[in-house]
């Protein structure tokens, strides 16, 4: 393993300490990751996929399931995932960093935990989910929040969790209810003005945005009714996009067409996996389809560069 490569850096790529992959075993009915994570797995599947380094999340359900547990134990939760990511970034500070784990709806919670991993932990950014009981990022409740993470210019990636509703029978959640949440998210920034009145977070959206670019002229042609559209695709532009499980021939093309070259990112998701080398297999058809050397340059390396210059 290399400390550090001309390689890729990965903004979408998730940890699960084993404390936490304890605690999400004990969840009612709920699959975990496929494979055992371990800072040297997480290196191994760097070198793999190319990456020099990967920005650490966890993924839904976050550190918190329902309404089962209390403000106490998502907060014991949230801080032990952080510190986790911190000694990981310790041992690796050029392979590895982190966004920060805060615990939602629990508003004074969140605010506290951000100050700690952005002031003591040193975390790259955070990482919001799409929603929370249902109520949107964005939405006004979000707002103190909003409002601090932009104080601090912050860089937000936010992951997509179960809608409120039940999922579709017999298919997973991720399988495509994780791109309307993702969707519904940069919507309801984009509607409630977040992106102008917080224009120092820079939101990352996984997956793509969801179906966020195929979808982009009829939601500004939607919120356009008091706004004029070209000026609502622009804010819908200025979101960053993934490249988490995007590769291949048919959504590529739209999320190129969509999204400001200066403003897409890698993402492997791993080690997310529904089946063996799902990374993998996704990153080859990115590497293999076929784009200019800048903006494969851009994608892969140059962009979260700007993002995170720690690892510049």
């Amino acid at each position: 393993m290399t400390e550090l490569g001309p390689g890729r850096i990965d903004t979408h790529t998730h940890v699960v300490p084993p404390f936490y992959a304890d605690w999400l075993g004990s969840l009612p009915g709920y699959a975990g990751p496929r494979v055992g994570w371990s800072p040297d797995a997480a290196l191994d599947s760097f070198d793999r996929l190319g990456v020099a380094a990967g920005i650490l999340s966890i993924s839904s359900p976050g550190v918190r399931f329902g309404l089962a547990e209390s403000i106490s134990t998502t907060r014991a939760l949230a801080r032990r995932v952080n510190d986790y990511c911190a000694d990981v970034v310790r041992d690796h500070p050029r392979r590895f960093g982190f966004f920060a784990t805060l615990v939602l709806p629990d508003l004074d919670g969140a605010l506290s935990e951000a100050r700690y991993a952005l002031d003591v932990l040193g975390a790259d950014g955070v990482v919001l989910p799409a929603n929370v009981d249902g109520v949107y990022l964005g939405t006004p409740g979000w707002d103190p929040l909003l409002e601090f993470l932009d104080e601090r210019n912050v860089v937000v990636f936010v992951h997509p969790t179960a809608l409120a509703g039940p999922p579709a029978s017999g298919l997973s959640p991720a399988v495509v209810d994780f791109l309307a949440d993702t969707t519904r998210a940069a919507a309801t920034l984009v509607a409630h003005d977040c992106l102008d009145r917080y224009p120092s977070i820079r939101f990352i959206l996984a997956h793509g945005g969801g179906y966020l670019p195929y979808a982009a002229t009829r939601v500004a042609a939607m919120l356009s009714r008091e706004r004029d559209e070209d000026m609502v695709l622009d804010r819908l532009r200025r979101f960053y996009l993934d490249t988490a499980l995007v590769g291949g021939p048919y959504a590529l093309p739209s999320l190129l067409a969509f999204a400001d070259p200066q403003r897409l990112t890698f993402g492997s998701d791993w080690p997310y996996e529904f089946r063996p080398h799902q990374s993998r297999d996704f990153t080859a058809r990115l590497d293999a389809f076929p784009m200019a050397d800048e903006l494969r340059a851009a994608i892969d390396r140059r962009n979260a560069e700007v993002l995170l210059p720690r690892l510049a």
